[in-house]
């Protein structure tokens, strides 16, 4: 009996196309499971260098955190733009510019010095002539409108942590010091340090007292802050995703990178300063972060992702 003529067919030989697919398939596994062996290997190195942190009962240390894409996804000025539009406050135009601008920072990654200068004189022209405690008072309820559900819960894992340690915890951001108020204090954190716009009786002029709390500013914040309260930086953390915030973060002791733009990521990897991702759970190389923190790392991955998905639908 004939065997069937498909089995005595030659098998085609591979062409040039499937060697090169085949050979960068077994690389790209190869360099992944390799890269996996050198995160647990890290990770376990980094776990047992790592003190407890953030020490209990350490009253001469505090931590600093950043605002926008660190605690908040996007832009604070963004959501309360939003916030005064729906209450007449400005036009579509002005919307649609400060649409293109959260566009912008979602786009980019990172805080770019001529692009916050044009967000912040928007902000001003449009409270110019507006009394502070109006303002004050439509800041809670665009809280709860806008703001409330962008905060990622890793990060305020991280800063309850802090506070749960009997430390002080501070936001430290561009964003007007009065909006920076309302969501430190609806986050339960100690206070905050934001960008000062200028009123004379209680009207907002359209001016700054100063120059934004932005860069170096930041790290001059800190430091004065830390002396007036007889802190120890080399005991304090800070928390930023943006090179910008570089200054800020080489003061402490414990620096950490979160959801961290490109430039500010290659820094820290370079001098082992702790990186946390919320924005796709990955995990970093070097976590050292609060226990605490673990849950909120994973909701904060999973939260973001749930709310992209709503988003494209």
């Amino acid at each position: 009996m004939r065997a069937p003529a498909w089995l005595g067919r030659r098998r085609r030989p591979a062409t040039a196309r499937s060697v090169l697919a085949g050979e960068a398939a077994a690389e790209a596994a190869r360099k992944t499971s390799q890269e996996a062996e050198e995160a647990e290997a890290e990770q376990a190195e980094g776990a047992a260098e790592e003190p407890e942190f953030p020490v209990v009962g350490d009253d001469r240390a505090a931590a600093f955190f950043d605002l926008d894409n660190t605690v908040m996804q996007g832009a604070a000025l963004f959501h309360f733009g939003r916030g005064l539009y729906k209450r007449h406050f400005f036009h579509k135009r002005e919307l649609a510019r400060f649409a293109w601008q959260q566009i912008y920072f979602r786009l980019a990654g990172s805080e770019n010095p001529e692009h916050m200068a044009d967000v912040r004189n928007s902000a001003l022209s449009i409270v110019q002539g507006h009394r502070v405690s109006e303002l004050m008072s439509i800041g809670e309820e665009i809280y709860d409108e806008y703001m409330a559900e962008r905060v990622w819960p890793g990060t305020r894992a991280l800063a309850q942590a802090h506070l749960d340690a009997g430390q002080k915890v501070w936001l430290v951001t561009a964003a007007p010091v009065e909006t920076a108020t309302i969501i430190a204090r609806r986050l339960g954190l100690t206070g905050a340090l934001g960008t000062v716009a200028e009123s004379v009786g209680g009207v907002y002029t359209g001016k700054l007292v100063g120059e934004p709390l932005h860069g170096p500013a930041k790290a001059e914040a800190v430091r004065a802050l830390a002396a007036a309260e007889g802190l120890q930086l080399a005991r304090c953390a800070a928390y930023s995703d943006s090179a910008n915030d570089i200054p800020m973060l080489s003061l402490v002791g414990h620096p950490y990178a979160i959801n961290p733009d490109g430039r500010l990521r290659k820094h820290a990897r370079e001098h082992g300063w702790r990186l946390r991702d919320y924005r796709t759970g990955r995990k970093a190389v070097r976590i050292g972060i609060p226990a605490a923190a673990g849950v909120g790392a994973l909701a904060g991955g999973a939260a973001a992702a749930v709310a992209l998905q709503r988003r494209r639908r």
